[in-house]
């Protein structure tokens, strides 16, 4: 059983401001929740409908350890935590982890950098392809949505929990990568042609919000600017889909 206040408390983290606040978010869905459970992030508590836990033993015998709680909900009451219009029957809470901190001495091969991506659809796909791609670490400047965002995690089918994501990363930051052997290569409407660009040994690739493009300061100090050729007469190309393309290239 869940008391009203504990589920106004667990609802309050669909809003961004409780999930700063408490260093938690909400996760849903059963593909979602199992991948959070079979990561390092730590869970507090795990909601299901009776349905769901009658439906899924082999999932709630599997996880009971991996939180202090397995809370039965009814459907009614798992929709006041649910950012989605039809709830799976599973929710959990995470803990938002402070490790991703320090960016020195990094050795990946390729970071990606996301300038000011605001839309929560655009940048679960970006984690994702980043995923699917071997990328390991991303990192976000102030502007974008939060990786924490419900619709962020749900768009990632889970990568939110395989890799590395750092929040707050200025052009500051990057040029301190850049002092440690990085390239920066930045992807914009008009530029090189990816598929005649060299790639550099250690680089960190830019996107930016599709409708408004490179701030001029990662302009500045970017090394290259890439775009995509078009063969078509589309104005241009969803940032989700341009990180597919790009992040295929330069790891092949």
């Amino acid at each position: 059983m869940i008391t009203k206040n504990q589920l106004k408390y667990y609802s309050s983290l669909l809003q961004k401001k409780n999930r700063n606040k408490e260093k938690k978010f909400l996760v849903e869905g059963l593909k979602n929740v199992e991948e959070g459970l079979n990561s390092s992030y730590k869970c507090e508590i795990i909601f299901a409908t009776n349905k769901f836990i009658d439906e899924n033993e082999d999932f709630i015998k599997r996880f009971k350890s991996k939180s202090d709680k397995i809370i039965s909900l009814k459907q009614k009451e798992l929709q006041k935590i649910s950012d989605s219009q039809s709830p799976q029957g599973v929710a959990a809470v995470f803990i938002k982890p402070s490790k991703f901190q320090e960016l020195k001495n990094s050795e990946e091969e390729i970071i990606v950098y996301l300038d000011e991506v605001a839309d929560p659809g655009n940048l679960g796909t970006i984690i994702r392809n980043c995923d699917w791609f071997g990328i390991k670490k991303i990192l976000l400047s102030s502007k974008c949505v939060e990786y924490t965002n419900p619709k962020v995690v749900r768009s990632s089918a889970g990568s939110v929990f395989h890799l590395d994501i750092y929040e707050n990363i200025e052009v500051d930051e990057l040029r301190k990568l850049k002092e440690q052997g990085y390239h920066l290569i930045t992807a914009d409407v008009e530029g090189e042609n990816i598929y005649e660009t060299k790639r550099d040994e250690k680089i960190i690739i830019a996107f930016s919000n599709e409708a408004n493009g490179p701030s001029e300061e990662l302009l500045k100090i970017s090394d290259k600017i890439i775009t995509i050729p078009k063969s078509g007469k589309a104005e241009s190309l969803n940032v989700g889909s341009s990180s597919s393309v790009i992040l295929s290239e330069f790891t092949k």
